[in-house]
């Protein structure tokens, strides 16, 4: 008997595990998607099949695929396409139930091939006259025909301002904000996103010509004098890199060239430029431009450009604009440093100020070429003074002095302000330019038709910002700012 309640259970719980496995049977569904990580697009044709092995099917021209009549259990499911790493995604089929499923597949890196190298299109090399707003084309191929983006480097070859442009999916890109007279130079980068990235060879182009620069100046940057041009209009266009300490441009018209002061090692020398700071030649060497306070010291062209003269401490000298014939014109007869020279239209006669090794005890003076004083402008006097100019026809000369007599050293100056003498009455006036208290006028300079003069204007704190302005020798009510943070002006 108790055999056969053995065997009936037997039999009872055989039947009911038969009956949960007739439940367990039946077919689900599988659907997804095949996509390269990259971009997350579709991957067409990739194969999808299962462990334990059920049907095997591919995917479409998006990516995407379905499985029918999956029998229900656990299955490993498997995306692979040539050049891809093959990937494993789990999934439990149940009965009559859809599931989805996404195969990210990443490139396989071990045969595949890197894209070309890019071929820049336009501009052309070395091309000239570009307009300040332009495309920059290219092409580029890969071999696999992976996607491709793309990076853009461009490089200010005045500033050496470096802007890059990245994760680009067009061969083609607008750059806007150029400036004027400058040479570009632009590279491309082109990655699949699987192999090291491929850089182009590097172009370069030149924008149009500054229109008309009538004024030059300097302006700080990084702690160094960077010199600039500018159009009535106040357009400015930067002609020297703010890596090297550069001032004191002076342009001279009849060869179209600039000339300017620019440290060299421990030296300042004298170099030139063409106006849109191309073919920089330098033109002193043995003997250097030198004195007290390199910010106050000055040289002047000949008029016709075949010449300059320049102060070295006590004396002056004279030399060709190629660097040749360098001869010593000067030496002041009591020792004091040259500061500042301008030399007269005609050539016949050199304005010269000098001082002591403190900036102070100065004298301004005419001399003819061998040296001989023709007049005083001024001595005697306490306090500092700058920036002297000869009128063309030699009649007047103009320059600033601080009338406080305030003397220090650190060479501060308190109230300076704009002289004109003339030659014929040997006698200095004022002008009444409006100045208002607590500023300097400094560095003054006849305009083109000197009918107005450009100078300096500063608080006398030493701290403040230099802004250059102008106004009318006659109308005292015409002061007028022409540009901010900036000094040393020259106006042709």
């Amino acid at each position: 008997m108790k055999i056969g309640l053995k065997i009936l259970a037997c039999f009872i719980l055989l039947m009911s595990c038969s009956e949960e496995q007739l439940e367990e049977t039946g077919t689900g569904k599988i659907k997804g998607r095949v996509v390269d990580v990259r971009a997350y697009t579709g991957i067409e044709n990739a194969r999808v099949s299962s462990n334990p092995t059920t049907s095997t099917v591919y995917t479409d021209k998006d990516g995407y695929f379905t499985i029918e009549n999956v029998p229900a259990g656990k299955y490993a499911f498997q995306a692979q396409k040539d050049g891809f790493i093959a990937r494993f995604v789990p999934a439990t089929i149940e009965k009559d139930i859809e599931i989805e499923v996404i195969f990210e597949l990443e490139v396989s890196t071990a045969t595949n091939k890197p894209p070309e190298i890019p071929v820049l299109t336009a501009p052309a090399d070395n091309v000239t006259g570009q307009a300040l707003s332009l495309d920059l084309t290219w092409t580029a191929k890969d071999p696999e025909g992976d996607p491709l983006t793309y990076t853009v480097t461009v490089k200010n070859g005045t500033t050496d301002e470096v802007k890059t442009y990245s994760d680009l999916k067009t061969t083609t890109l607008n750059i806007k904000d150029l400036s004027f007279s400058t040479k570009y130079y632009w590279q491309v980068t082109v990655s699949d996103g699987i192999n090291k990235p491929i850089n182009s060879v590097t172009n370069s182009f030149r924008t149009l010509a500054f229109p008309n620069p009538r004024f030059m100046y300097v302006k700080k940057i990084k702690n160094n004098n960077v010199i600039f041009t500018a159009d009535e209009d106040g357009n400015e266009l930067q002609l020297s890199s703010a890596e090297v300490n550069s001032f004191r441009p002076r342009k001279n018209l009849s060869i179209n060239r600039i000339a300017y002061i620019s440290s060299d090692g421990s030296l300042y020398q004298i170099f030139s430029m063409n106006p849109d700071g191309t073919d920089v030649k330098k033109i002193t060497n043995f003997i250097p431009v030198a004195g007290f306070n390199m910010d106050n010291v000055s040289y002047s062209w000949s008029t016709n450009g075949s010449q300059l003269i320049y102060p070295n401490f006590d004396k002056l000298y004279r030399i060709n604009s190629d660097g040749s014939g360098l001869i010593q014109l000067f030496k002041t007869p009591n020792g004091k440093f040259i500061s500042e020279c301008e030399w007269s239209r005609d050539g016949s006669q050199i304005v010269l100020k000098v001082n002591d090794v403190s900036g102070y005890s100065v004298e301004i003076y005419a001399i003819d070429m061998s040296g001989n004083v023709l007049y005083q402008v001024l001595s005697g006097v306490t306090g500092g003074a700058s920036g002297i100019d000869i009128s063309i026809d030699n009649s007047k000369v103009i320059y600033t002095r601080d009338v406080s007599g305030f003397e220090n050293s650190d060479y501060r100056r308190l109230d300076s302000r704009i002289f004109i003498y003339t030659v014929a009455t040997n006698a200095s006036a004022e002008l009444d330019s409006q100045k208002e208290n607590g500023f300097n006028d400094l560095d003054v300079k006849f305009s083109p038709n000197e009918a107005e003069v450009i100078f300096v204007n500063t608080s006398n704190d030493g701290l403040s910002a230099k802004n250059i302005q102008k106004t009318s020798v006659s109308n005292s009510s015409t002061r007028t700012t022409l540009f901010q943070n900036a000094s040393m002006p020259d106006w042709k």
